[in-house]
């Protein structure tokens, strides 16, 4: 067992009736693989969302792959513009699948690629753009929207941690044409393990599910199940395999559990940003970056970023009074370089795979080298964050 904090990364956000629902479900004697629960699950999502179409899947990083596999067959091998402030799925989806990513910076504003960056990588092989809602910032704007639709290349919105974030009063994941989003245990609501990927196009959602089910043509429209059967009538039509597809299905026991947690989702998104709130006003802005861009958040975490003045306050000193060293002692869980371990184009996978850089990646860097994450949940208290602004001010 792992240890115990007194203010872990996250909670346990299962509530007992959520527990007793699912047990109940598993009492019923009803089917308990990908069925009618998973297909209730994701109208529910896609209504909430404002999005016409969503698949669910056994992750959010099965999202990743499923997208990049999609853009592989809508537009071929090509480039794919991804941050290097992320998860490793971002990245490990586009290299395992044959592609190249073109790393650019990102702004402290948002931790987010720019549009300025994403402009000077797009060369004629570029097929996509991976842009990534880091911490629940909003990363959108209408300036990438507008590159993307000029150069025709494909949106991608990973939302994975940004449930219930906004831009311009819609729903963060409705403005690409492809969003992925977790269900990871400690995301704004979890089915455990699980995730959805979602498109107001319907041939990207035929291919969502092709891809979720061993590129199996039997849980696609009618229509695409017809024209399998008219080209290939040598084949047995519950085993016609349209793409060399994965199997990413969840069950239906993650679903009941994200049906049950959507009646809280709303909440627990208004707790999150609310929990951010108190922390930007609290911490010493002398000391702190605390100048994001807070407009439509829905705060995965509580970042800290320390101002280049005091840097050399961030990693463990002999005399115990840097901030990792006050986290420690406090027995506050915390994550280094803020999300997936900091800048993802240093990790080692790379070696092995050919990738691209285009500009400096000072601001990634810095991130990676002066900042963290503690976990932002519903039962934090006002009093805790500001108790703990407090001691961290005093570095």
């Amino acid at each position: 067992m792992g240890k115990t904090y007194n203010w872990p990364l996250i909670n346990d956000n299962v509530s007992r009736e959520d527990r007793e629902v699912l047990s109940n479900f598993i009492l019923s004697n009803q089917r308990l693989t990908n069925g009618t629960k998973v297909q209730e699950f994701e109208k529910i999502w896609s209504n909430w969302l404002g999005v016409k179409h969503s698949t669910m899947l056994n992750s959010g990083n099965s999202g990743n792959f499923v997208s990049i596999a999609i853009v592989k067959e809508l537009r071929g091998i090509g480039e794919v513009i991804v941050p290097p402030l992320g998860w490793v799925s971002d990245i490990s989806s586009v290299v395992q699948l044959g592609m190249t990513p073109v790393f650019v910076d990102i702004s402290l504003d948002n931790l987010a690629i720019t549009s300025e960056n994403i402009r000077k990588a797009i060369t004629k092989k570029t097929k996509a753009i991976v842009l990534v809602h880091c911490l629940g910032f909003n990363a959108i704007n209408e300036e990438i929207i507008k590159i993307a639709k000029e150069n025709n290349i494909l949106l991608i919105e990973d939302c994975c941690e940004a449930h219930g974030a906004t831009y311009d009063g819609k729903k963060v994941g409705t403005f690409g044409d492809i969003s992925i989003f977790s269900f990871y245990f400690g995301h704004h609501i979890t089915t455990i393990e699980g995730g959805m990927i979602c498109t107001n196009n319907e041939e990207i959602d035929e291919f969502s599910k092709l891809f979720r089910s061993h590129g199996m043509t039997r849980e696609v429209s009618e229509k695409t199940q017809n024209y399998y059967r008219e080209n290939y009538p040598e084949l047995n039509s519950m085993f016609t395999f349209a793409v060399a597809g994965f199997n990413m299905r969840s069950t239906e026991l993650n679903a009941v559990l994200g049906i049950e947690q959507m009646n809280r989702i709303d909440s627990y998104v208004e707790k999150r940003k609310h929990n951010l709130s108190v922390w930007l006003q609290n911490l010493d802005s002398g000391k702190y970056f605390t100048e994001f861009d807070v407009e439509g958040n829905s705060s995965f975490a509580l970042p800290l970023i320390i101002r280049p003045q005091y840097k050399d306050r961030f990693h463990i000193n002999d005399d115990y009074s840097s901030v990792c060293d006050i986290l420690d002692l406090k027995d506050i869980e915390y994550r280094l370089g803020t999300a997936g371990g900091g800048n993802q184009a240093i990790q080692p996978y790379l070696d092995n795979f050919p990738f691209k850089v285009i500009g400096d990646l000072d601001s990634v860097n810095y991130v990676h080298n002066n900042s963290l994450y503690i976990g932002n949940h519903i039962d934090l208290t006002d009093e805790q964050i500001i108790n703990l602004t407090k001691v961290l001010n005093d570095v």
